[in-house]
């Protein structure tokens, strides 16, 4: 296990030996509460985390919406709905007085929605057009963590939920997330981008004669790496887009800064398994650093046991023995088998003690991150049963 050993604050009650417990249902039951951003590496449950989170609270009253960036489109599945798109939509079957949508963020169309929306119509015409734009809207990396942002701040802006839950994007490291509005806006203040599109800022065609024998030899540069049509469609997208620049900045900073305010809680969503608590040490180390509001850490897929008294050892001698002697009450088929479900406890033991470890590690850098641990499932979440059982084991109303 590696971090620094910052120190992050939550509830929660002490558990000796196991860390500070999670107590996610007063979370999501506190109104103060409007905005939690589930976030891990990839293939730990964000996605089933994020919509049982988004069920328990609405089955507890709260109108509340789900923003997945899941490409594997389960969340769909798990609500009972044919799709899922930009737009959120109403999930049916949800009991009690709250109110549940869910919605999948649709990268191009969001971006075209913030083109359509801060520009006139005959420029957004122009930008949507542009060959460049098109490939930047349909997977320009970074784009999709910034469309995500872009997309939370919509939604708090609209004001209509008590509730938003974001599943992050499913990037190879989960900081992506939280560097986006930076890395977009580094590329839009890029030496670069600033040169390109200085031509059309200089007022007169002398100037522009002036300017552009200056830059000659630098695009000439650019366009035999990149090929003069690249470049071409490069500078008339930026042309067009320079009036937008500015607002792009603003609204990720706006963002950014929602991410850190009062009502704001951050979920690191784990397995107990050695690299996926690295990856999430460094994101607790990140929140801290950032000084952004930590709620604690979901351990998913924690294996249990009905028989923890039987150790892996002993477990192991008993089915040697069954194997080597027999016994005089049983028939051969049913020492058999009762060899192999002793092998099998003792293996499952044995993982058992793998997690206990990985997750003591944890603990021991981090004592004051609050837990909670989710029991391993035989099957994968794909009903809105499903997701009860998972928010009831996140809530503590369920046995591990």
């Amino acid at each position: 296990m590696t971090g620094s050993g910052t120190k992050a604050n939550g509830g929660g009650n002490g558990m000796r030996g196991t860390g500070k417990r999670l107590a996610v249902d007063a979370l999501i039951d506190d109104p103060k509460t409007r905005i939690i951003v589930c976030c891990g590496s990839g293939g730990v449950g964000k996605t089933t985390t994020a919509a049982a989170i988004g069920l328990r609270a609405a089955e507890r009253g709260r109108k509340a919406v789900v923003l997945t960036i899941d490409p594997a489109r389960r969340l769909a599945q798990s609500m009972g709905l044919t799709e899922l798109d930009n737009t959120p939509r109403v999930v049916k079957g949800v009991t009690g007085e709250g109110e549940l949508q869910a919605m999948m963020l649709d990268m191009k169309r969001t971006f075209d929605e913030v083109v359509l929306a801060h520009s006139e119509p005959e420029r957004a015409r122009m930008i949507m057009e542009n060959p460049f734009y098109q490939s930047l809207s349909a997977g320009f990396a970074g784009t999709q963590e910034y469309m995500a942002m872009e997309k939370l701040g919509q939604l708090r802006s609209a004001d209509e939920w008590d509730l938003i839950v974001v599943d992050t994007p499913p990037s190879r490291s989960a900081l992506d997330f939280l560097d986006a509005p930076n890395r977009l806006g580094s590329f839009l203040d890029g030496r670069v981008i600033r040169l390109l599109a200085a031509p059309a800022k200089v007022g007169g065609r002398s100037a522009l004669k002036f300017l552009n024998a200056g830059m000659g030899l630098f695009t000439g540069g650019l366009g035999k790496i990149f090929g003069a049509q690249l470049l071409t469609d490069v500078q008339t997208f930026i042309t067009a887009m320079d009036s937008m620049f500015g607002g792009f900045r603003e609204r990720a900073d706006r963002t950014y800064r929602l991410l850190k305010a009062p009502g704001t809680a951050f979920l690191v969503v784990a397995v107990p398994e050695r690299d996926a608590l690295r990856e999430a040490a460094y994101f607790v180390d990140r929140l801290a650093a950032d000084r952004m509001p930590l709620a604690g850490l979901v351990l998913n897929r924690v294996h249990d046991t009905g028989a923890p008294q039987l150790t892996a050892e002993r477990s192991l001698a008993a089915a040697e023995t069954l194997e080597e002697n027999g016994s005089e009450h049983s028939s051969p088929a049913a020492e058999l088998l009762a060899a192999g479900l002793l092998r099998l406890h003792a293996e499952r033991m044995q993982i058992m003690g793998r997690e206990r470890r990985t997750r003591d590690r944890f603990v021991s850098v981090y004592p004051d991150v609050p837990i909670v641990e989710v029991a391993a499932l035989p099957g994968d979440v794909h009903d809105l049963d499903g997701l009860r059982d998972i928010g009831d084991r996140l809530g503590g109303s369920a046995p591990s």
